[in-house]
């Protein structure tokens, strides 16, 4: 059995901040400098076509690049490039230049996703995804490795190193095994669908199984690499952590509901646990997330506000309580000191 190393943390973000397109770029670019300011591991952004509700970006490789101008330890990631959405070859090549831009800190999350209405607009057939996804994965990896590609070409610049940055992200046992035989990263979304036999499991009863099947397909000496991500938003206040809770997680249930879905109970209570959300003060929220077994056994953790969405200011005070007190309580180790900015 491969044992579990000590856990990282990171931000996550969805670009959901709710101004406009460039004011969502530049809050999202000052989220990730503060994190690292705070000692943070990573920062890791969502791709999402079209729906400015769901996601605000389309283009994650041209928006790290402008993060990496600005910054200079934390690593950046991609969570996730849809990749049967992409040409392979250019992935290849985004991810390869993004990788030197930014000094070797890129770490590259694929996955599956998409709404069928958004492989629609590509041109593409949803139905076909999973073999699509497959044979990409292989095109970006031989590219990465200087393989030579039809007509004899080969990628420039090569990149064979980011074959030990490629995290896979999934919501099946399936998928924690292909990450697992590849050697890959596990991802782990706190948005996890509950099967329609069993509307009230946990997140750690739907995802514990998963890293099982990941561990087991391990190659041995392989050291894994798991990620969970998880909503949390900190204040010192409680009342005021809930005030905006009950605004973002009802404005989520009213979007539920137009679409047909239905979330079971009417309290903030019960849309924090639907929405699986931490909400409280550092204490509330290191209580809950040790109640969530399955963060026992990731080797990093990411933490949103999504869907709560609180202000920016509320933003960059959560990334500083979780730094200060959430973190170390859970058994994170600050990496190194905070980087200072100098004053202007």
């Amino acid at each position: 059995m491969n044992s579990i190393p000590v856990r990282k943390r990171s931000l996550f973000t969805r670009l959901l901040d709710d101004v406009s397109a460039k004011d969502r770029y530049r809050l999202a670019a000052e989220q990730i400098a503060h994190a690292e300011q705070h000692g943070f591991d990573s920062a890791w952004i969502a791709q999402h076509h079209f729906h400015a509700d769901e996601g605000g970006l389309p283009s994650p490789t041209v928006f790290l690049a402008h993060v990496a101008a600005s910054t200079s330890r934390i690593r950046l990631g991609t969570g996730v490039i849809t990749l049967p959405m992409e040409n392979a070859l250019r992935v290849a090549e985004d991810t390869s230049v993004l990788d030197l831009l930014s000094d070797g800190r890129l770490e590259v999350g694929f996955g599956t996703g998409g709404t069928r209405e958004s492989f629609e607009a590509f041109g593409l057939n949803a139905d076909q995804k999973a073999e699509v996804y497959a044979r990409n994965l292989a095109i970006v990896g031989d590219a990465w490795a200087g393989k030579p590609l039809k007509g004899g070409n080969t990628l420039y610049p090569v990149a064979p190193h980011l074959a030990d940055h490629v995290w896979l992200a999934t919501f099946s046992a399936s998928g924690g095994r292909l990450a697992g035989s590849r050697g890959d990263g596990l991802m782990l979304s706190r948005t996890q669908p509950r099967p329609a036999d069993r509307p009230d499991a946990t997140l750690s009863e739907l995802q514990n199984p998963i890293i099982d099947a990941y561990l087991e397909a391990l190659p041995e000496g392989r050291a894994p690499r798991i990620l969970g991500s998880r909503s949390l938003f900190v204040a010192e206040d409680r009342k005021r952590a809930l005030d905006f809770a009950e605004v973002g997680l009802r404005r989520v249930a009213d979007r539920f509901a137009a679409a047909g879905h239905r979330i079971p109970g009417n309290t903030l209570q019960d849309l924090i646990k639907a929405l699986d959300s931490h909400v409280g003060t550092p204490d509330d929220v290191i209580a809950s997330l040790r109640a969530d077994d399955t963060l026992a056994r990731v080797t990093d953790i990411t933490f949103q506000v999504h869907s709560i969405d609180p202000p920016h200011a509320e933003i960059l005070r959560s990334i500083e309580l979780i730094a200060a007190e959430v973190a170390p309580a859970l058994g994170w180790e600050r990496a190194t000191q905070p980087h200072l900015v100098a004053a202007q």
